[in-house]
């Protein structure tokens, strides 16, 4: 029996696999170290790693880092604090810029941040809806950056899915409970990030409890948002089998199984990977 366990216990190994759904492999400090960081996340069973651009500047690094490692991939798409920036920005030229590698799998991240006055709330809807529809014509996954703007977050992505089918990720959620389950009632996933571990998140980790299992990915948002016990700390892809834990521990699912359930979640969303 105790060698039936070993071996099981080996082979569950071998099958687990997170998958960090959002980074910033470009950006400092992870950029000048990317490949320790790499592999201190190959050795805690990360296997794959979703970069996502914030600007043209950070989409061109990550069109050389894809190229660079196997097991890396990345989006293309402006943050809403950089759409000031990018007034002429057009859902034909997100579609080009996508398709200048096979390994650009998603678009984003874009949507909408009223928290801070970096950009017009107008520009950045009028940007968010370029995006979608970039997402509906090459039926990609959409990348969607939401903070102190539920109401239009929602209206926009409702209206738009009454068009043409979207296929939405809401990364590093950190709003309502029921704003959370308006998304998920019209087809969108969810991402936890460290935040959800904060001592000081007890609702949002209520709001993540009370998501459907697969529904739910995990991401970094590295170098930012470390998650508890390295809060304060630069964050990396490695990070994220705190988040892992915690989520499991928080359904009561053993870690491996929510994990494998993370990364199916994530092949259901983004298709399989080369």
């Amino acid at each position: 029996m105790n060698w039936y366990l070993k071996k099981r216990q080996s082979f569950l190994k071998k099958l687990k696999m997170i998958i960090d759904s959002h980074c910033h492999l470009e950006f400092e400090p992870m950029i000048s170290n990317l490949k320790e960081i790499i592999e201190r996340a190959n050795n805690n069973d990360i296997k794959y790693l979703l970069s996502i651009s914030t600007t043209d500047k950070s989409f061109n690094s990550i069109l050389k880092i894809v190229e660079m490692f196997r097991n890396i991939y990345g989006t293309y798409g402006i943050h809403p604090h950089e759409t000031k920036n990018y007034h002429t920005l057009t859902a034909d030229k997100i579609v080009k810029k996508t398709q200048l590698s096979k390994k650009i799998i998603g678009i984003g991240e874009s949507g909408l941040d009223f928290y801070y006055e970096h950009s017009d709330p107008l520009i950045q809807k009028k940007l968010f809806i370029e995006h979608i529809h970039a997402a509906q014509t090459l039926n990609m996954p959409l990348i969607v950056h939401t903070r102190s703007a539920e109401v239009d977050t929602y209206d926009i992505l409702k209206s738009e899915m009454k068009n043409k089918d979207l296929k939405t990720l809401i990364h590093c959620f950190t709003g309502s409970k029921k704003f959370a389950h308006k998304l998920i009632d019209i087809g969108c996933y969810i991402s936890a990030s460290g935040v959800v571990t904060f001592k000081k998140s007890k609702d949002l980790a209520d709001t993540f409890l009370s998501l459907p299992s697969d529904r739910i990915l995990v991401e970094t948002d590295s170098p930012y948002l470390s998650p508890e016990p390295l809060r304060g700390k630069s964050n990396e892809p490695s990070h994220i089998v705190h988040t892992v834990n915690f989520l499991a521990n928080l359904k009561g699912i053993d870690p491996l199984v929510f994990a494998n359930i993370t990364s199916s979640n994530f092949f259901n969303l983004f298709g399989s990977l080369n």
